[in-house]
């Protein structure tokens, strides 16, 4: 198989990751304002589906951090590696989706990137210092959401906890359209750059671009998937997310949605992947946590920290196992 069909190929799962991306990430945006019927479910797919395809447009800044900080160059990988990781990364957030469990799609490719490099090439082959700013902001990101999303919720409730329980619900009720969008907005700009950073080292290592300035089709491409696949929606997981952590009121919703997107900017303007899911499932339990710390079933949250924490390891023996199998196929 020539070089540039391999390199197709690559394009192709990119986007099909990016797309099961979408589904498997619909309930980050839209868990928290279908569980307080704030928005009829089809509605908040199909707001959350346009705005995650602007939101993928709004910059190329996590990126280049994909493509430029997991190996020590693009000449450390080529077509196999990157078929074997996103392989990888697609079976473990089928499996997750499967079971709707909110494991990270960003966690699955950076795990099945890492594997399938280091079947490759060797544990030299990894930026270490790129690599440990990548984690850092994946650990710390949703400990950070959890900490505002306690005091958002704090403060909210002490600005308009004296109002009355119907005057309070309508109220945040409606201002959940905004956090929605909000949340959808920023989860585009985060996480379909994850795909483009894919390609876009697709495209260097095959000496098909100069550097690593993602191209303007990629950036389309990879939002049209993303949006796409937001439209179809993860109903499992929205369940989980949205029901399964503790049951909501719409300013529990809207604290949530507003402090996760909040975090998300912060980490996108900083180009910084985070795991978007990692991020609302944090503010939700911060949330919580505010109105009462049993109030969150921990025992539904230990689960999805098994999620995130064998993510990476997982992934990344995947990736290295299909790694293996893709060299076989096309050789060297």
């Amino acid at each position: 198989m020539p070089d540039l069909t391999l390199l197709w190929v690559v394009v192709f799962l990119a986007l099909a990751f990016d797309y099961i991306n979408g589904f498997h990430d619909t309930a980050n945006a839209i868990a928290t304002s279908v569980s307080t019927r704030a928005l009829e479910p089809q509605q908040a797919v199909y707001l959350a589906a346009i705005l995650n395809f602007l939101g993928a447009l709004y910059s190329t800044g996590v990126a280049k951090t994909i493509g430029g900080d997991i190996v020590t160059s693009a000449a450390m990988v080529n077509e196999q590696v990157i078929v074997a990781a996103l392989i990888g990364a697609i079976a473990w957030n089928l499996l997750t989706w499967w079971y709707g469990i909110p494991s990270s799609s960003s966690h699955a490719i950076i795990g099945g990137v890492m594997g399938a490099v280091i079947a490759s090439k060797g544990f030299y082959a990894l930026k270490m210092a790129g690599l440990q700013k990548i984690v850092l902001s994946l650990i710390l990101s949703p400990l950070v959401a959890l900490i505002f999303g306690y005091l958002i919720m704090i403060l909210l409730l002490w600005i308009f906890g004296r109002n009355a329980p119907n005057v309070l619900n309508t109220g945040f009720r409606r201002m959940q359209l905004v956090s929605a969008s909000l949340m959808s907005f920023s989860h585009g700009s985060n996480d379909a750059q994850k795909a483009m950073g894919i390609i876009t080292l697709a495209l260097l290592s095959a000496g098909q671009i100069e550097a690593l300035e993602v191209p303007t089709w990629v950036k389309l491409s990879c939002a049209t998937a993303m949006g796409f696949g937001t439209a179809v929606g993860g109903w499992k997981i929205i369940k989980t997310m949205g029901t399964k952590i503790f049951r909501m009121e719409p300013i529990n919703g809207f604290a949530a949605d507003l402090n996760s997107a909040l975090v998300i900017f912060a980490a996108t303007h900083f180009h910084l992947p985070v795991s978007t899911t990692h991020v609302v499932s944090g503010s939700i339990m911060g949330v919580g946590s505010a109105k009462r710390v049993t109030a969150v079933r921990w025992s539904v949250a230990q689960s999805m920290l098994m999620a995130w924490v064998l993510t990476i390891p997982l992934s990344a023996i995947t990736g290295a196992a299909i790694y293996y199998v893709v060299h076989f196929i096309w050789g060297a």
